[in-house]
């Protein structure tokens, strides 16, 4: 165990009297002596020597016997303010001697590997001093209670040694950021002698900080009477951190789901009630930079002449414009991933507004503070940005899809990758294209029409086309109708060409798919990215080929010249039999009027009634599809 040196001044009048306390607590033997005789002797003394309590003045010579002239000749010979250590032949301690102006304090030390009758204290004081946390021990009876003894691990925790902290108080290790309210605590525990535990930021002698839990306790003697303070000092650094990022990452979470919760609902509203895209647009930005978090918001898209970023709307700090070089905004559409850059100390996030593939620009979002975006925020933004492009691109199709002037498309394909290329090649048939049908769970489903080629003539073209179908992944075939030498298929895939074309404006006029090609006939709106479809296109399926490109007005027959040239269609007795059975509830469920009654009220017979009422609707379906 380490000992504790004191040593006697010149001037000391009782140095027996000025004895720290702390020797009492030190488990190795220690005398004091001045002139050859002892002035004080700690308690580990008095029991191991058998000195007396009143041992003060008594000599060395007679108590020690012949030991004590080894010892005297050593004391002579000691520099003043050094010490050396003395092998004692006829005891079984060693001694070290610490040389003062007028005296000497001498520590009794067992060699290693020997016993004594003091062995279970020495063990219990060893313990204490290697103990895993911090140990010390004031004494109350002096003025300001102040520490008389640390152990090792106070030492390794704080950086204070023995001469730094014996004889202050234990506040010696608060500072600035030292929670008074756990200060008070214990000043009051200590004034009203009852045991305290606290956590507070404590500061070593560095001026480094750490976290404390100390825990102090009184020690009474056997009269009842206070006599020390015990505390324990645990450093507690990497748990309180953990807790206090816990509550932090707490309370960012719960401003961020306050906030969060307007602000989606407003960028909501405006993708819903927003008119145009450069009103969407604004509308996303405006309400971005109301939160505080937030001082700058833009939305730029690609410029394909100079790759730069072009901004469409701002608001808030304005971006540098046009972007260039290494900006997240560049960054984010060519990764289709949100980037991320910090410089001076200003934070900028940009997230790509794509929407199934299709490229919208990019939002960036420039952070109020010098901070960085937190997780959560990003995926905030990010869906906010994927709810933007859905708005956007929900603007630019009903506005392509509105426009007169269209620009009509043949191509051709042979890539397998298109479904109705691979299907017609597997079965060996010719397929033309009818309708799509939006599903439920956002699935299209294509109808096409199966016919049996001259090469591939079979007596089981439905046979044939669902089993070549098996073969074919990511391909639901069904047949719907089951003719001679026709079929009416469903084709349901992951990968729909009519559904991928339609999200980006594009009419599907016609599909014909046959001898491991397709050629499709398609409509672009001229106010759409032509150029830029036609690469799409030509990027998702190899093989492309476009074999013509002409402008042209659509058919613009209003809704009256529609239904007159159905009437022309029909024969009398086929429009007086679709009237007379849509007027007669006929299409109602439960029917007010059944063929019959009907049949009668034109005069003819019910198969003859029927006849004429099928003919009339399959003159209206194949105008209503455009089959004429």
């Amino acid at each position: 165990m380490d000992t504790i040196d004191t040593e006697l001044t010149e001037g000391d009048a009782d140095p027996a009297s000025n004895a720290p306390a702390a020797l009492e607590h030190v488990v190795d033997p220690v005398v004091l002596v001045r002139d050859g005789a002892i002035v004080y002797a700690n308690e580990a003394a008095r029991d191991e020597f058998g000195l007396s309590d009143d041992a003060n003045g008594e000599r060395g010579d007679a108590e020690f016997g012949d030991t004590w002239g080894t010892l005297g000749e050593e004391i002579d010979e000691t520099t003043v303010g050094t010490a050396r250590t003395v092998e004692l032949e006829h005891m079984d301690y060693d001694a070290r001697v610490h040389r003062a102006v007028d005296g000497a304090t001498i520590v009794f030390s067992r060699p290693a590997g020997t016993d004594s009758p003091a062995s279970d204290r020495a063990v219990k004081a060893r313990a204490v001093n290697e103990a895993p946390v911090g140990v010390t021990i004031s004494d109350p009876s002096l003025e300001d209670n102040p520490l008389v003894y640390i152990n090792d691990t106070y030492r390794e925790l704080t950086g204070y040694g023995f001469e730094d902290i014996v004889g202050e108080n234990c506040r010696i290790l608060q500072g600035p950021d030292s929670d008074p309210d756990a200060v008070g605590e214990m000043r009051a525990a200590i004034d009203d002698e009852r045991p305290v535990t606290v956590e507070l930021k404590n500061y070593r002698k560095d001026g480094s900080e750490f976290w404390n839990e100390v825990t102090i306790a009184p020690v009474y003697d056997d009269r009842g009477e206070l006599t020390n303070y015990v505390g324990f000092q645990n450093d507690i650094t990497a748990r309180k951190e953990a807790e206090l990022e816990a509550e932090r990452r707490t309370e960012e979470l719960e401003y961020t789901l306050e906030r969060v919760e307007g602000l989606i609902q407003d960028v909501t509203d405006a993708v819903a009630g927003s008119e145009t895209r450069t009103e969407l647009e604004a509308a996303v930005c405006e309400r971005i930079v109301e939160e505080s978090a937030y001082d700058g918001a833009w939305i730029g898209e690609h410029n394909p002449a100079s790759r730069e970023i072009d901004v469409r709307t701002a608001a808030g700090q304005s971006p540098a414009d046009p972007a260039t070089g290494d900006h997240p905004a560049i960054e984010t559409l060519e990764t289709k991933s949100v980037a991320i850059e910090t410089i001076d100390g200003a934070t900028r996030a940009a997230f790509p507004l794509f929407y199934n593939d299709i490229e919208y620009g990019a939002l960036t979002v420039r952070a109020s503070t010098e901070r960085d975006l937190s997780e959560r925020e990003v995926v905030i933004l990010s869906a906010l940005a994927r709810a933007a492009a859905s708005g956007v691109n929900a603007r630019e199709t009903s506005r392509m899809l509105a426009t007169d002037a269209v620009v009509a498309v043949e191509l051709e394909i042979t890539d397998p990758a298109a479904v109705p290329v691979a299907v017609s090649q597997a079965a060996d048939c010719r397929l033309e294209y009818r309708r799509s049908v939006h599903r439920t769970g956002a699935e299209t489903a294509s109808l096409f029409t199966a016919m049996e080629t001259s090469a591939g003539e079979s007596a089981d073209l439905a046979g044939t086309l669902t089993e070549s179908a098996a073969d074919l992944e990511t391909v639901d075939l069904s047949v719907l109708v089951d003719r001679d030498n026709t079929c009416l298929i469903e084709l349901v895939t992951e990968e729909n060409v009519v559904a991928w074309l339609s999200d980006r404006g594009v009419r599907t006029q016609s599909i014909i798919a046959g001898d491991g090609r397709a050629r499709l006939t398609l409509e672009i709106p001229r106010s759409a990215d032509v150029r830029s479809i036609i690469d799409e296109i030509e990027g998702r399926y190899d093989g492309t080929d476009v074999r013509s490109f002409h402008h042209r007005e659509p058919d613009s027959e209003t809704r009256q010249e529609f239904a007159a040239r159905l009437e022309e269609e029909l024969t009398d007795r086929q429009f007086a039999a679709i009237q007379r059975a849509y007027l007669g509830g006929y299409f109602e469920w439960p029917r007010p009027a059944t063929g019959e009654k009907l049949a009668e009220s034109l005069g003819v017979s019910r198969p003859t009634f029927h006849e004429h009422l099928r003919n009339a609707e399959a003159k209206l379906c194949r105008a209503f599809f455009g089959d004429e």
